[in-house]
C-alpha cells in the first residue's frame, strides 16, 4: 500500500563506494571522496541530505514569495553540517540569501521567509526524525 508516498528512490551499487540513484526518470551517482576510499564520482550521502534540505528551503520560499507578490531573485542556501566527536549529526547551519530586488524586502517580510524555511518539509522531517524501518527483498 502506498498512501502518503512522497518519493522513491532506488540505489545499485556494483563495485566499490559509488553509487548509481534512480528517482524516477532521473538518475545520479552518490560516492564518497578518495580520501575515505571512494572514487569521488558524485556526491557523498550527507552532502545529498543537504541537497534536500536545501532544496525544500528554496523551492518552499520561492512558492512562498509567488503567492505574496514578492520577488526575491536569486535565491542562495548554503547548508553545513557538522558533527560530534562520536560522530553523530550535531547540527546543521543553514544561512539563505537572496539577490535582485530581494534587498526591498521590509524587516518583517524577512523574518516570515525565516520562519517559512523553518517550517519546509524536508527540514520538519530531519527535526522530527523519520523511524526507518529496513527489509530484506
Amino acid at each position: 500500500m502506498n498512501d502518503g508516498l512522497v518519493a522513491h528512490t532506488i540505489l545499485e551499487s556494483t563495485s566499490g563506494y559509488a553509487q548509481t540513484i534512480r528517482s524516477g526518470h532521473h538518475s545520479l551517482t552518490a560516492d564518497e571522496p578518495g580520501s575515505a576510499g571512494g572514487t569521488d564520482t558524485g556526491p557523498a550521502p550527507y552532502a545529498l541530505v543537504l541537497a534536500g534540505l536545501g532544496a525544500c528551503t528554496a523551492i518552499t520560499l520561492r512558492m512562498y514569495a509567488q503567492r505574496k507578490g514578492w520577488e526575491l531573485g536569486t535565491i542562495h542556501v548554503d547548508l553545513r553540517l557538522y558533527k560530534d566527536g562520536g560522530g553523530d549529526a550535531a547540527r546543521i547551519e543553514r544561512f539563505i540569501r537572496f539577490g535582485g530586488d530581494a534587498t526591498a524586502l521590509s524587516d518583517e517580510q524577512r523574518a516570515k521567509l525565516l520562519e517559512i524555511a523553518d517550517k519546509t518539509p524536508v527540514t520538519k522531517t530531519i527535526r522530527a526524525g523519520a523511524p526507518i524501518e529496513t527489509k530484506l527483498a
